[in-house]
């Protein structure tokens, strides 16, 4: 799977676990000179306390557009570390 954001790849991984329709990228998997940590975050009552990223590639940016969960609760621990998109990413194979 390829995450695509702004004609630039900012994650590929052919190990994305799938969670309520969308495709968490394991960390390495990311190609982090595109991704600003945030302090924004979120709270899902099964998965946990989520942190958030925001991107930025050749001069523009999409704040908030990745999260993940650092410690996510037991039913979600496959997710721990892993990166999902919105905000205009596109993900496919």
């Amino acid at each position: 799977m390829k995450a695509i954001w702004n004609d630039q790849v900012i994650a590929e991984s052919n190990a994305t676990v799938m969670v309520e329709g969308n495709h968490y990228f394991p960390p390495e998997a990311l190609v982090r000179v595109y991704f600003q940590p945030s302090d924004h975050n979120t709270h899902c009552p099964w998965k946990g306390q989520a942190q958030y990223y925001t991107l930025q590639a050749v001069g523009k940016t999409a704040v908030n557009a990745a999260w993940y969960y650092p410690e996510p609760k037991e039913a979600a621990a496959n997710i721990r570390g892993h990166v999902a998109f919105g905000s205009g990413v596109v993900v496919s194979d």
